[in-house]
């Protein structure tokens, strides 16, 4: 299908008390109405606001402010598992529509020399959890139980649903 990215202004600050789903949610909404409002919503087309948050023990984890905060929620991801939630918001010029997909993951023990090489990639900058599983990060993953998407933050059969819903998918 062909798209156009355009980046959204909106500020990802919720209240951290919310829960890990109403949060996301409620990032991807406003991402979708910051750029809708913005940007506009193409005729025949749509906009797709989408957010991450990975949550532990029902807590959001946001992202890591530093290295420091990258290590100590990788630390508390070591060895267990957790949910990764994607919120996708599709607005058409009908109506919108929401989704939330929520994959677990199970990450392998991260020892220190673990730890160490993945904190030098610096790959955890501006990652949900501080992990990206489409790069080195799908280093610190044992198994995942849902759709492998979700986790990379864009829940593929879950925008699709709402494409077909619209009729906007597949493509005329």
């Amino acid at each position: 299908m062909p798209f156009r990215v355009v980046a959204s202004q909106e500020e990802e600050q919720s209240d951290p008390a919310l829960a890990a789903g109403e949060r996301v949610m409620l990032h991807a909404r406003g991402k979708a109405l910051e750029v809708a409002s913005r940007a506009g919503v193409p005729e025949g087309g749509a906009v797709l606001g989408a957010d991450t948050e990975v949550a532990v023990d029902g807590r959001a984890l946001g992202k890591p402010a530093d290295a420091a905060d990258a290590r100590r929620m990788l630390a508390g991801l070591s060895g267990r598992t957790h949910q990764v939630m994607s919120g996708v918001v599709l607005i058409t010029p009908e109506g919108t529509d929401e989704a939330l997909a929520i994959a677990d993951v199970r990450f392998r023990d991260i020892d220190g020399p673990l730890m160490e090489w993945y904190l030098d990639l610096g790959e955890w900058r501006g990652r949900a959890g501080g992990y990206a599983i489409q790069g080195a990060g799908a280093a610190l993953v044992e198994s995942i139980t849902g759709d492998p998407t979700t986790v990379i933050g864009l829940p593929l059969g879950d925008v699709a649903g709402l494409l077909r819903a619209r009729a906007l998918f597949p493509p005329a």
